[in-house]
């Protein structure tokens, strides 16, 4: 595509002040540079979009504003860590061995006679105390006690947990997913 000369002269006349306008928005030259680039980059991909007649440096400050408010938008929710710190923290362990997991311990649920699952669930996952769950259950104190002891125990031997360590990813899936991370071994005590 050729361009015309007038539009190529109105352009390069509007250089300067197109910088002075992103070198206020953005407060760094680098940044400023690269936005008035971008805002030519645009204006002479879209010319076509140009009344003739009108105001071009009017049409290019838009062009940049735009740009500049786009760029903002996307920036405000990226975190600056220019050193890699801040992500060297952030690991994932893999989800698969989570969802057998968690499919192995409620079939283990299942398995559990009636009142010991009721008291497990009372206690454990619903967060009443002891002496609520023996009223809700119309029994006494030392028998949910016991109840929720032997459902424990019977889940621990129906799906392997021997200690701490048999929760959450094995051994060697944390070494590798957090073998870079320097707090990582806070995270499984």
């Amino acid at each position: 595509m050729k361009l015309d000369p007038a539009i190529r002269d109105q352009v390069l006349a509007s250089v300067p002040s197109l910088r002075a306008f992103a070198m206020s928005l953005c407060g760094n030259v680098d940044r400023a540079d690269d936005l008035v680039q971008e805002t030519l980059l645009r204006a002479l991909t879209h010319i076509d979009s140009f009344q003739r007649g009108t105001n071009m440096p009017a049409w290019l400050f838009t062009i940049l504003r735009n740009q500049f408010r786009e760029e903002y938008r996307k920036r405000r929710r990226e975190v600056n860590d220019t050193d890699g710190h801040y992500a060297a923290t952030l690991a994932s362990h893999p989800e698969q061995p989570g969802s057998v997991e968690f499919e192995e311990f409620r079939t283990a649920l299942a398995t559990l006679p009636a009142e010991q699952r009721e008291a497990l669930i009372l206690v454990g996952a619903s967060g009443f105390s002891y002496d609520d769950a023996a009223a809700i259950c119309g029994c006494v104190v030392g028998t949910i006690k016991s109840r929720v002891n032997r459902a424990r125990a019977r889940l621990a031997d129906l799906i392997a947990i021997d200690g701490i360590d048999d929760f959450g990813p094995d051994r060697t899936t944390r070494a590798v997913v957090y073998q870079d991370c320097p707090r990582a071994d806070r995270w499984f005590i």
